[in-house]
């Protein structure tokens, strides 16, 4: 395929500024936000693990799967992005914070319990209370800013007034609550929230250094946090419940199928175990990923199972056949319901 010069996001996996070349967003997702507070820590820990070495490089993306990523990204719209565990959901977003240049993923697990000012903010008002009464008791004043005891979380971070956007990771939305998905959207929509202790005292204090999820401290303005770029928002679900229409039609929906017996998933597979094990034992390699596509066709199957099929025939069973056979079988097997892989 020939990449489109629209494209931002080419899924090759090389590092470039394309990011840097979007044109304006449009005027209705246009935000206004600053200062600016920085740039955004080198790519995580996280993102290696999941890329590998090679970052993904050449991954076969269908056409129309990137033409979706990159109208997201014009757009400046959130991508909620669908499919079976081991279809690569979570893994876009480190792809493209590797290959835009946009540092460290903001991630935000969602569970059950999660509400939108866990992924806002947490303020810590008894660990306030406590240094305020040792104060006390030493008979000294308590002198400790207000921002120690607030720290933005991923979400909170994203909304930063950052110049280059961030990649923010939405992970399994749909384990949470019925509420939070509306709750998302506002804040979303918006591009901002209030910190409500910040502005109480904003006459006394217009200006807080909070620490971020960077582990880092920020400026906030009289307790308002607007975004300047809009973050690169990926929303991952795994299907169990449906969202609301607000929801859907202020998002993109890319949905990822699992890998299938077709050039596309045999390239897609083959890039991502290069990126992890290099091109050593290729023949070998290129017959577990035979194995995996053709095995039990339409079952669940994730992604980590031929991985760990790769790194176990190499490494524990690399010089007996029978026994490398039998260790692809029993690694690759199809998933039992409720079994979860690589996203």
């Amino acid at each position: 395929m020939t990449t489109p010069d629209w494209f931002v996001y080419r899924g090759a996996g090389e590092p470039h500024d394309g990011i840097d070349r979007l044109p304006d967003p449009p005027p209705w997702r246009d935000f206004d936000g600053g200062p600016v507070v920085g740039t955004a820590p080198p790519l995580g820990t996280e993102s290696t693990r999941r890329l590998g070495t090679g970052g993904l490089r050449g991954i076969a993306w269908r056409p129309e799967e990137l033409e979706l990523i990159n109208a997201a990204l014009y757009l400046r719209r959130p991508l909620l992005v669908t499919g079976d565990p081991g279809s690569g959901k979570s893994t876009l977003a480190h792809a493209l914070a590797h290959e835009l240049g946009l540092g460290r993923v903001l991630h935000w697990p969602v569970v059950s319990r999660t509400t939108l000012r866990d992924g806002l903010y947490t303020y810590d008002a008894i660990a306030r209370l406590q240094d305020t009464q040792m104060a006390r008791e030493e008979g000294r004043e308590h002198t400790e800013d207000i921002g120690a005891y607030l720290r933005l979380g991923p979400l909170g971070t994203a909304l930063l007034p950052y110049e280059r956007p961030r990649v923010l990771l939405v992970d399994e939305l749909d384990k949470s609550d019925i509420d939070l998905p509306n709750d998302l959207l506002n804040a979303l929509e918006e591009g901002e929230f209030r910190i409500t202790e910040l502005q109480r005292v904003a006459h006394k204090q217009p200006q807080v250094r909070v620490l971020t999820d960077d582990g880092d401290r920020a400026p906030v303005h009289e307790g308002r946090v607007r975004c300047r770029a809009f973050p690169v928002v990926v929303m991952t679900s795994n299907g169990e419940r449906d969202f609301p229409a607000p929801l859907l039609r202020r998002c993109l929906h890319l949905d990822l199928p699992s890998p299938r017996n077709d050039e596309w998933g045999a390239a897609r597979l083959e890039t991502m175990v290069r990126a992890h094990f290099g091109d050593s034992d290729a023949p070998a390699r290129e017959e577990l990923i035979r194995g995996f596509l053709e095995s039990s066709p339409g079952s669940l199957r994730a992604a980590d199972q031929l991985l760990n099929a790769v790194y176990l025939t190499q490494k524990a069973a690399r010089d007996s056949a029978p026994d490398r056979q039998r260790l692809a079988e029993l690694l690759m097997r199809p998933l039992d319901h409720g079994e979860h892989g690589h996203r």
